[in-house]
């Protein structure tokens, strides 16, 4: 069998080399011809007809020289192709293996540099309510008594860690034990800068410092469609739950949010993010927004003149917002005006100084308008109560309160968190008790509000706002192609 496949191949190859060769010969006796017929035609007149016939011969027969010469070629690579085809499956062939030993110089050495080489692991989580030092530790991949121990015992340790929500990041070594830990916090929500604490593993064992850093500002923007309401759409939009506030605010004195957003509503936000060590810690200020609902386009961009207090505008520069919020709950209905009325209690009719708003306990109760707190704890019937003297002289009582988040001396800002709704004090279920008082006397509340009016952007700033909102135009756009592709 093998001296049959022998002669096959040997008969192959001769077979290639003959057609190898005819194929060299033609096109050399061709190359020949041209230059002879050349020779002549420029030595030797008297043969110029002759060799002018045979060269238009070749140039009026192309196609059959080139026929024949692709038929002579064909005919041959068939011929070795059948003979080829007679010889023996090549998958009957015998399958030999062969091996050959490789050496890895200095193998030994690399190992010993790879032990010496030590690989450090990191993670971040959030404190939680029932944390232990082991628990976080256990959580974050650690198994270190040692610095459990060290969290326990140390002051500054135990004070970072006391609270729940706080942003933990640790790095740990091959063997899981801790290398350092860092422990990020605000001190108030309103801070541009932030705590952190650092336990490292020094020589000497762990060592704890405290020390404050400014915040990073980045930019994010997102939208989103209202099919349910507003809060849900904004969660599929993982849109911050202060974001969406500010949104409800911005646009409070245009949309009424309670009965006139309807489904298919479509919204686009840019908004600051307040980070520490690259992780967001907190979200800032709503930059712009832009509102589609019943075939009407609403607009905002946030704009601050120098020297003054920044405002809301829409994008040909007039004010969206007043000096005191339209209501200090959001998605909340009026139970009670400012009027006489039966008190729910003593079943006797007297006047109502203030506004009812009904809303679930827990719900965020905001300053309608800058001021500082004068009072902050528990006043008789009114349970949990905030007041709030503001700039003009006015203030303001937010009362029942589940909780309060501002202390007394406090100076807070429009829109800002001082508590949440509840039913403490003379009350027969959760809601918000908001008084006015100007000059001391009770005012209507939605009468103020109303009439409360900002001022405009001045003439040498105009040009300056101009760019800013066409800027913010543009991010927009962006904003509402994100969501779009996302819903695709």
């Amino acid at each position: 069998m093998s001296i049959i496949s022998y002669l096959q191949s040997k008969l192959i190859s001769l077979l290639l080399a003959f057609l190898f060769l005819c194929t060299a010969v033609l096109g050399a006796l061709l190359i020949a011809a041209q230059r002879v017929l050349f020779w002549l035609d420029g030595e030797h007149p008297q043969l110029t007809r002759a060799s002018q016939t045979v060269g238009t011969w070749l140039s009026r027969h192309p196609k059959t020289i080139s026929t024949s010469l692709t038929a002579l070629l064909l005919v041959g690579g068939g011929g070795a192709f059948a003979i080829a085809n007679l010889g023996p499956d090549i998958q009957d062939q015998p399958v030999v293996s062969i091996t050959v030993p490789v050496k890895i110089a200095e193998l030994e050495a690399q190992a010993q540099e790879l032990d010496l080489f030590e690989v450090n692991l990191t993670r971040s989580d959030f404190t939680l309510r029932s944390d232990t030092p082991e628990k976080l530790l256990t959580r974050l991949g650690l198994v270190d008594s040692e610095a459990a121990a060290y969290l326990r015992s140390n002051p500054l340790a135990r004070q970072a860690l006391q609270q729940f929500g706080r942003a933990v990041t640790a790095e740990a070594n091959s063997q899981q034990k801790l290398r350092t830990l860092n422990v990020r916090w605000l001190k108030n929500e309103t801070d541009d800068f932030f705590q952190r604490l650092v336990v490292k593993r020094t020589p000497q064992g762990l060592r704890a410092s405290l020390e404050t850093s400014p915040m990073n500002t980045s930019i994010r923007m997102t939208g989103g469609t209202v099919v349910r309401s507003l809060y849900d759409a904004a969660d599929e939009a993982r849109l911050p739950d202060p974001v969406i506030n500010q949104l409800t605010q911005i646009f409070s004195n245009q949309i009424d949010f309670h009965r006139t957003l309807r489904k298919g509503a479509r919204f686009s936000v840019v908004y600051e993010v307040l980070e520490a060590d690259g992780e967001p810690i907190r979200t800032g200020r709503v930059l712009s927004a832009e509102l589609q609902n019943d075939n009407q386009r609403y607009e905002a961009v946030w704009f601050e003149e120098p020297g003054q207090k920044g405002n809301y505008y829409d994008m040909e520069g007039k004010s969206l917002s007043r000096s005191y919020l339209a209501s200090p709950v959001p998605f909340s209905r009026k139970t009670s005006g400012f009027t006489v009325r039966l008190h729910p209690i003593f079943k006797t009719r007297m006047a109502h100084l203030g506004v009812d708003y009904a809303a679930p306990t827990g719900t965020p109760v905001m300053t309608v308008g800058d001021g500082v707190v004068t009072f902050s704890g528990r006043q008789g019937g009114f349970g949990n109560l905030v007041q709030i003297l503001h700039s003009n002289g006015h203030k303001t009582l937010y009362a029942h309160l589940s909780k309060i988040s501002v202390r007394q001396g406090q100076t807070v800002q429009k829109g800002q968190t001082i508590g949440a709704v509840g039913t403490t004090g003379w009350s027969t279920g959760p809601h918000l008790h908001f008084e006015f008082l100007v000059n001391g006397a009770h005012v209507n509340p939605e009468k103020i509000i109303r009439l409360a009016q900002p001022k405009p952007i001045s003439p040498l700033a105009m040009s300056r706002f101009k760019a800013i909102s066409l800027e913010s135009q543009a991010q927009l756009q962006a904003a509402a192609q994100m969501s779009e592709s996302a819903i695709q």
